[in-house]
C-alpha cells in the first residue's frame, strides 16, 4: 500500500485518491467551484496548507484536502512512491 505526503504531516492512501487538482488552474471552472463549495458546506475540506494551498486532493468518501506543494510536486511523489 503506497501513502502520499500532502502536508502538515498527512499522509493519504493512493488508492482513495480520486484527483489532485492545482487550484489556480481547476477553479476557473464553475463546476469545480460548486464542488468545492459543496465540499466546504458538508465540512469536508481539511487544510493541510502550512502556507498559501497551491492544490487540492479529492478523495473518494468526498473529502478535498488542500495542500501547499503543487499538483507536479504531488504527481512527482506518487510516481517516485516518496514518503517524505
Amino acid at each position: 500500500m503506497m501513502y502520499l505526503h500532502i502536508g502538515a504531516e498527512t499522509a493519504l492512501r493512493s488508492d482513495e485518491i480520486v484527483a489532485v487538482c492545482d487550484l489556480d488552474n481547476a477553479t476557473w471552472s464553475r463546476h469545480t467551484r460548486a464542488m468545492l463549495r459543496a465540499a466546504e458546506q458538508a465540512g469536508r475540506i481539511v487544510n493541510c496548507a502550512e502556507d498559501l494551498p497551491r492544490s487540492f486532493v479529492l478523495c473518494a468518501d468526498g473529502t478535498v484536502y488542500l495542500s501547499q506543494f503543487n499538483s507536479a510536486t504531488l504527481l512527482r511523489r506518487a510516481e517516485n512512491e516518496t514518503f517524505e
